[in-house]
């Protein structure tokens, strides 16, 4: 297996997002200190077949927990701070960013720009239990939406469903939300315990994957909420985030299509072996990581690292190339 790494001094990253324009630039979103205290920055590497290089990088005052890339132009981006801001960033631009928008009252923890054709939209999700819509001008809000009852870690939009996305929430819900109407569609009680992560299926509109800090991985179909259509099992620790890659066949459950995953996030990647629980660990950088996307049939992931002094803490931007499917878990025995 092949890694490249790209170090980033005194940085944790929380998020990494390929390019839609270009397959081999990310965007890497990192915090000092856990995002406790001190600064962000906000990373923008391309891939070459030496490594990982670094094309624009900016500062911003607070920590930085999350980002997205715009649909519609292959040079903007914008990212969520824990000052309760939304930053618009251009990678032509070397210094300040394009807008700032700041309404959330905590940190912005997951922000995310629209898929679907004809709609650009970028919604946020807040530790303030809040939801926030905007046009990419980045005006004051088009709407605010409220339900949890936690803070909202993850908001993602259907790619398949105009005004529709999926948020999830430290109460442990999963919520499906209609922009047009304003209302949540569907709350789902989807963990016992914080969800961390959301994700639709690319392939199948009715298909919502969730990860929980009670360490499974939960698949939904919207169309019958009362059970999951899957859990997976195998990680020993939070999830802290998670992506759906495709779908594939299941006999075992006739006239259902499963999710297949292939990776999600790891807390803790250990050296590269199969797990009873259907995972695959793909390698091991520091003591922990955050988050990982795919790239065709690579996972880029960012590292948190133990805390010693600001010098020794770092981000690591990893790209693992040629790794296996992940296969579903079997159930627990009731």
């Amino acid at each position: 297996m092949t890694v490249k790494v790209f170090r980033s001094p005194a940085r944790h990253g929380y998020a990494v997002e390929v390019s839609p324009y270009i397959p081999s630039r990310v965007a890497c979103a990192a915090s000092q200190y856990y995002g406790i205290a001190g600064c962000g920055t906000l990373l923008v590497l391309d891939q070459t077949e030496t490594g990982l290089t670094l094309v624009r990088s900016w500062e911003w005052g607070d920590g930085l927990f999350d980002v997205a890339w715009s649909e519609g132009n292959e040079h903007v981006l914008v990212a969520g701070g824990g000052d309760g801001s939304l930053q618009l960033w251009d990678t032509a631009n070397h210094s300040a960013p394009l807008r700032v928008a700041k309404e959330h009252t905590q940190e912005v923890y997951a922000v995310d720009w629209s898929q679907t054709r004809g709609e650009s939209l970028i919604v946020s999700g807040s530790w303030d239990q809040t939801v926030k819509v905007w046009d990419p001008a980045l005006s004051p809000s088009l709407t605010t939406l409220r339900g949890h009852e936690g803070v909202i870690y993850s908001t993602i939009w259907s790619p398949h469903i105009p005004g529709c996305f999926a948020s999830a929430s430290g109460d442990g819900t999963l919520r499906i939300w209609d922009v047009k109407g304003a209302v949540c569609r569907l709350a789902i009680p989807a963990h016992k315990a914080e969800i961390l992560s959301c994700d639709w299926c690319k392939y199948d509109q009715n298909v919502v994957a969730t990860g929980s800090v009670d360490c499974t991985v939960c698949v939904w179909d919207l169309r019958n909420i009362r059970q999951p259509v899957n859990q997976l099992l195998g990680h020993t620790y939070a999830i802290r985030r998670l992506k759906v890659l495709g779908l594939q066949p299941t006999p075992a459950s006739p006239g259902y299509r499963r999710a297949s995953f292939r990776v999600c996030l790891w807390i803790r990647l250990q050296p590269a072996y199969p797990q009873p629980g259907g995972g695959l660990f793909l390698g091991r950088d520091g003591e922990g990581v955050h988050t990982c996307v795919p790239v065709g049939g690579s996972a880029q992931c960012s590292s948190l690292k133990r805390p010693q002094t600001s010098e020794d803490d770092f981000t690591s931007v990893l790209v693992f190339e040629h790794f296996s499917p992940m296969k579903p878990a079997p159930r627990p025995e009731p």
